[in-house]
């Protein structure tokens, strides 16, 4: 007994001295390195890099090669892409635990976008799903450029005939989101009486007309400013969250899609049956180890005291989804809301705007002046 208090103690200061450790090394941003301006050639394009974590400063329009699609690649010329949340979090690189695949310190991938819709500029010689000229949209890797190259099978389809390069760019992560919360999460049915709650984000707009494709009875919880344009999307009924908490209230809902997170978990299940599904998909209280996640991890520990069920869930994009998507689009079930419009040289002051929480469905960044 006398050794084991010592043992006990070594131990447990090792692992604090570790976890401080370890804290200390992933929250290290690296001073941004000095990068001399290269020249515009034939065989160059514009492209948005970033080499250190930080503020959209950070964001800087380079001069870098053309990309060359291999044998099953396709050569996307872009023409509009959407900010999303994610890239922020890549810039900032927070939640720090991001960092462990991201890179320790500096981003080792110094590309950055995701959501695009532009035009077939080239072809692989394997390639046999698209072919040049076709219009696509989608979600790849470093779309914030003139050009990005992309494999025929991943997330990438062809846009719907009735859409702008606008319309076909906001689709992209926060469309498939909001598909797979409403459809494969929270097993949405014709009848059932569905809340989303943030219901005028980027996420939100989707989930709501896709809500009301499957026959779903919509509220949406929404700020003043935004009723008319959540009545808009094709909710039912809208709750003002700055004059009625929804948790208070007498209605009860069969699903609810919680965006937001701002309410706990104990009094969302007071407004839910026992055979109701909450989904929770993100947070506003976005902790800088974990993330918006801190929700995610509340639920998992109260949720086996609450008789509704209530699961979280991150996005899968892919060509599949999307595919759906362009579908809805074309049958009028689904449109893109767009908050605002920028030029390809204000792409950091689209991030900056996003960052604030505010934007109204999407918001767009034009490659190609706005068509």
């Amino acid at each position: 007994m006398r050794l084991r208090t010592p043992v006990l103690a070594t131990v447990a200061a090792l692992l604090v001295t570790s976890v401080a450790a370890l804290g200390l090394t992933i929250s290290y941003d690296a001073a941004c390195p000095t990068t001399a301006p290269s020249a515009a050639t034939a065989s160059t394009i514009k492209a948005y890099r970033y080499s250190c974590y930080g503020s959209p400063t950070v964001l800087q329009m380079r001069d870098v090669g053309r990309p060359t699609p291999a044998d099953s690649e396709v050569l996307v010329k872009i023409h509009a892409v959407s900010i999303n949340p994610l890239d922020w979090h890549y810039m900032r690189g927070k939640p720090y635990l991001m960092r462990i695949s991201s890179g320790i310190g500096a981003p080792t991938n110094h590309k950055i976008g995701s959501d695009f819709a532009g035009t077939i500029e080239a072809v692989g010689a394997a390639v046999t799903r698209f072919k040049i000229g076709d219009r696509v949209f989608g979600s790849g890797d470093g779309t914030f450029a003139e050009f990005s190259t992309m494999n025929e099978g991943d997330a990438i389809a062809m846009m719907p005939d009735s859409a702008t390069f606008e319309q076909a760019a906001a689709v992209g992560i926060a469309a498939v989101t909001a598909l797979q919360a409403v459809r494969d999460k929270g097993k949405v049915k014709a009848g059932q009486r569905v809340l989303i709650n943030g219901a005028s984000g980027g996420v939100g707009s989707f989930a709501v007309q896709i809500a009301k494709s499957y026959g779903a009875h919509v509220t949406g919880v929404a700020s003043g400013r935004n009723i008319a344009l959540v009545k808009s999307f094709g909710a039912d009924s809208v709750i003002d969250y700055t004059k009625d908490d929804f948790t208070k209230g007498t209605q009860r809902y069969d699903v609810i899609i919680d965006l937001v997170s701002n309410h706990s978990v104990r009094a969302v299940a007071g407004v839910m049956p026992p055979s109701g599904i909450c989904v929770i998909v993100g947070g506003t209280n976005d902790n800088r180890w974990i993330g918006p996640g801190i929700q995610s991890l509340e639920a998992m520990i109260v949720a086996p005291f609450v008789t509704p069920t209530f699961v979280s869930m991150l996005a899968s994009t892919n060509q599949q989804e999307l595919e759906v998507l362009r579908d809805l689009m074309q049958a009028g079930k689904v449109t893109s809301a767009i908050d605002r419009r920028y030029p390809m040289a204000e792409l950091p002051a689209a991030v900056e705007y996003l960052e604030k929480g505010r934007a109204r469905g999407k918001v767009i960044v034009n490659v190609v002046p706005s068509q």
